[in-house]
């Protein structure tokens, strides 16, 4: 069973400092690995990464994370990563890495993703120019997402996680005006990760949105923004694929 730590849109500013570290010093009692699902700065700033990266200097679990819009606000988001990454969090961005938990091969895929809606009520390459640039940004975050879990496959993963920013199904955007729902996610990560497979998804963006979601290949879907869960972080507890493996069996 791998123990699996997520939270998003944790939000640091300047005066943060220590507001998150007590509780992120309990993971090694109960994870295996914590995912930060974006929004982990409020503008954007070097300075407010430092602040993220101090809360999670030298932590005995290994953080992954992808970054969100709020991480993209002040037009450094290389800056961003570089920072965090100083720090030994693996940001990842249309890629994927592995960590081993207790023999157990975890395998996280991540992107920031994008916006253009759902099934039936989506933006399409259609119109203006900007338009067309709008989708083919979600699509190229969509096929970063693609890649990323099929090199985890091909990687023999006990287990593999999709970590996005922006939402891959509006089930866990069930609170949120309807209005801006194109603008919380796309149906586009959804087709990657039902089309090369994951154990769990975890996004956040959606602050007012449900926690629990899936898509229509059965993928479990988990909305970790931090003002839906209210807590530090939510540990969720998954089976290796060999367990899956030997229920289908059953």
């Amino acid at each position: 069973m791998t123990r699996v730590a997520a939270v998003g849109d944790i939000h640091l500013g300047p005066e943060s400092h220590g507001v998150l570290r007590p509780a992120f010093e309990t993971l090694p009692g109960c994870a295996d690995v914590l995912l930060l699902a974006g929004d982990l700065t409020r503008h954007g700033t070097p300075e407010e990464a430092l602040v993220v990266a101090q809360e999670l200097k030298e932590l005995a679990v290994p953080v992954v994370a992808v970054l969100g819009n709020h991480d993209h606000h002040g037009g450094c988001p290389d800056e961003v990563t570089a920072v965090l990454e100083d720090y030994g969090v693996r940001v990842l961005e249309g890629r994927s890495t592995v960590v081993t938990s207790g023999g157990t091969r975890v395998g996280i895929a991540g992107t920031k993703g994008f916006g253009g809606g759902f099934a039936g009520r989506c933006a399409g390459e259609f119109g203006e120019p900007v338009m067309k640039e709008f989708v083919r940004y979600s699509r190229r975050c969509a096929d970063g997402l693609r890649a990323g879990l099929r090199e985890l496959a091909a990687a023999e993963c006990d287990v593999r996680i999709a970590l996005t920013h922006f939402s891959p199904v509006p089930d866990t955007l069930a609170g949120e005006p309807l209005e801006i729902y194109p603008f919380l996610g796309s149906y586009l990560l959804a087709e990657a990760i039902d089309a090369e497979g994951a154990e769990l998804a975890v996004h956040g963006h959606a602050h007012s949105g449900t926690e629990h979601g899936m898509t229509s290949g059965g993928v479990q879907v988990r909305n970790v923004a931090q003002p839906v869960i209210r807590r530090a972080f939510h540990v969720y507890n998954l089976p290796a694929r060999e367990t899956y493996r030997e229920a289908e069996r059953l």
